[in-house]
């Protein structure tokens, strides 16, 4: 068995595996003190360490060399010392490292969330209400890109993107043939396509689902509504992609499915990547079967006017009775 290394994150300690990231072991915690990742995902390899916004400070490097690490460290790429004593949200230090790296990512992005299709699902927006100031220091011109189609059924928004990485990631890892990537460098750096070819693979959807902000948008969803004012439902289908578990989020207004997305987990990273005959030729409620609400949490502005959701939802694919009272309550009722 692999030696356990003891952390200590804000007062709360927790023993985790060696290797174990500081961000990882504060998620394993749990709490508000668990520090923000915009680029960080934990299904991609090689993300984290672009956005900074992870930032902590280790008070106590280890048991065997108690110093303090002389400047703030991202927990998204620290691995974790036995003994170690990490501040996120009670160090000042912290904090106003984060209003910095958030003032930094909204120099160049624009005030569109009004008419942006990430909004109210968008970690940039809630990045920036807990860490954000209200006026911006930035005097010059932001940077400005033209709209882009990256394929019949994605659309680039480049000025709102914060180079995360994430999206290349994805294309790298899960898909057969990646096509587009980081051009050019410095404020000129880019996520573009080469000669603006279509992404064009069964996998292409899941760049939307991992983009943290409005850059990558979805085609068929675009003006159709607002994320709040849908209802988002649990559903699976036997999907013929062997690579997809057709495990999926169906989101509905009245009879109508306006979008397909993969289910996310409460850091905004989705559970199974799904492919695109599940994301957008499946939009009709004979397609799936329905296991009920979506548990969403009271503080997403996605529950506003919705129902409330005091116990976890029950595991209905292994109780076909149970799925088929769950499916004919929602049917009466989703009007």
């Amino acid at each position: 068995m692999a030696d356990k290394m003891k952390v200590t994150i804000d007062g709360h300690s927790i023993e985790v595996e060696a290797g174990t990231t500081i961000l990882n072991a504060a998620r394993m915690i749990g709490g508000d003190l668990v520090p923000p990742a915009m680029c960080y995902y934990s299904k991609l390899k090689g993300s984290g360490g672009k956005c900074r916004t992870c930032l902590v400070k280790v008070s106590k490097g280890s048991e065997k060399d108690p110093r303090p690490m002389p400047k703030l460290m991202a927990s998204c790429q620290t691995q974790v010392m036995d003994g170690m004593e990490v501040e996120s949200k009670t160090s000042p230090e912290v904090i106003e490292a984060r209003k910095g790296v958030v003032e930094m990512l909204l120099i160049n992005h624009p005030l569109d969330c009004p008419v942006c299709d990430q909004a109210g699902e968008c970690d940039l927006q809630n990045l920036s209400f807990d860490h954000g100031a209200a006026n911006t220091r930035y005097e010059f011109d932001r940077r400005k890109f033209d709209r882009i189609d990256i394929g019949d059924k994605i659309q680039l928004h480049m000025n709102r993107c914060i180079l995360c990485y994430r999206c290349v990631y994805t294309a790298d890892q899960i898909t057969d043939n990646r096509v587009h990537g980081i051009i050019n460098r410095g404020e000129k750096a880019e996520i573009s396509t080469y000669i603006q070819n279509a992404i064009e693979n069964d996998f292409s959807g899941n760049v939307i689902d991992v983009c943290p902000v409005g850059a990558l948008t979805d085609k068929t969803f675009r003006f159709k509504n607002r994320v709040w004012f849908t209802k988002p439902v649990d559903a699976h289908r036997d999907c013929d992609n062997p690579k997809c578990k057709g495990k999926v989020v169906l989101w509905y207004k009245g009879e109508d499915v306006l979008r397909v997305t993969g289910r996310k987990d409460k850091y905004g990273e989705v559970e199974d990547f799904i492919c695109n005959t599940c994301r957008f030729d499946k939009k009709q409620t004979s397609d799936w079967t329905i296991e009920g609400p979506r548990q969403i949490e009271d503080t997403s502005v996605i529950s506003s006017n919705h129902y409330e959701m005091a116990h976890p939802l029950p595991v209905v694919e292994k109780n076909p009775a149970l799925m088929e009272a769950n499916k004919k309550m929602f049917t009466k009722n989703r009007k």
